[in-house]
């Protein structure tokens, strides 16, 4: 299926995750759909990734970007209307769970909402006038914490919770506008972050069993390229009526009831 999003800015946050990671996922299926992805994070090896994709002929750029320095925000925002004029599509990616539960102290707390939540709302603002200009997007990505709790993570929780909120609060708010607001629920993803997490565990082979026999569809995780289907659609002109929606991608693990999950 053409989506449409050839020749389309879309500026992703947390970009520049490890190969494989949702961000840098998402990036790729963009290209290959002949979109322009604006990659944003604060990790260098975003160089080297638009670097890959303008050897292809794809006028990517990287924006090396703290997401939880709101200046920095405010002067990438910047970067972009100098070399585009305009944003299509902007997709708020960027998410670290980590771990800032009540055991954590105020100033941790508060640099997660900066970096999961604020973040958001930062790159949204400088970003209105281009997206404005041309009746762009926002897609924001979510997770399941903010619906579930985890346990141990009250600043991404938090973070996430307000992001739904935002989510809703920017579709209503920009309707005059033309402007979508919609967002993305993750639960269980098979990323490398993921992996990594998994094997820091003692029992880290029967926890990854546990969590996929809870998974209804097919018992298994969701996988990054699942995710950016998703993703490219919701941000396309096949999704135009679609606007104010929580999507969950997660094979049923939020929102389905648990007496289907039988031996």
């Amino acid at each position: 299926m053409d989506l449409g999003l050839k020749g389309k800015v879309v500026v992703v946050t947390g970009a520049a995750g490890i190969k494989g990671s949702i961000g840098e996922t998402i990036v790729q299926h963009l290209a290959n759909e002949g979109a322009i992805p604006v990659l944003v994070d604060r990790n260098a090896r975003g160089f080297g990734y638009a670097e890959e994709l303008q050897k292809k002929g794809i006028d990517a750029i990287f924006v090396q970007t703290d997401l939880s320095d709101y200046k920095q925000i405010e002067a990438a925002a910047k970067v972009i209307k100098k070399k585009y004029g305009r944003v299509d599509a902007l997709i708020n990616n960027v998410g670290v769970n980590d771990g800032a539960g009540l055991d954590a102290s105020v100033d941790d707390f508060m640099y997660s909402l900066k970096l999961n939540m604020v973040s958001f709302f930062a790159m949204t603002k400088y970003c209105l006038p281009m997206l404005k200009k041309v009746k762009g997007n926002i897609l924001n990505i979510g997770s399941k914490v903010a619906l579930t709790g985890q346990g141990g993570t009250s600043g991404y929780a938090a973070s996430k919770g307000g992001v739904f909120g935002l989510t809703r609060e920017w579709a209503v708010d920009l309707i005059k506008d033309g402007i979508r607001s919609n967002a993305i629920v993750i639960a269980e993803s098979w990323t490398p972050a993921y992996d990594n997490w998994i094997k820091t565990l003692d029992d880290g082979e029967e926890k990854l069993k546990a969590i996929v026999k809870k998974i209804p569809l097919e018992n298994r995780m969701t996988t990054p390229e699942e995710i950016a289907d998703q993703c490219l659609f919701t941000i396309s002109e096949k999704s135009s009526h679609t606007t104010g929606q929580f999507i969950a991608v997660d094979g049923g693990y939020v929102n389905l009831d648990r007496s289907l999950l039988t031996e």
